[in-house]
């Protein structure tokens, strides 16, 4: 299970960012994986599955 931060969520849009806390990096996240109700600078887990343009966040849930 991966820890990180939402950088972004668009709710009208369904989608938004999360920076890993380990790697630095970010990743997409749509609200088909998200488990909990996420906001800007929200602390969450998530993993990680191949989606058509990389890795996509999934399983997302709040800490």
């Amino acid at each position: 299970m991966n820890k990180g931060t939402v950088k972004f969520f668009n709710e009208e849009k369904g989608f938004g960012f999360i920076k890993d806390a380990n790697s630095e990096k970010e990743y997409f996240v749509h609200s088909s994986g998200l488990k909990d109700r996420v906001r800007e600078n929200d602390e969450v887990t998530f993993e990680l599955q191949e989606g058509k343009k990389g890795l996509n966040a999934v399983n997302v849930k709040k800490v």
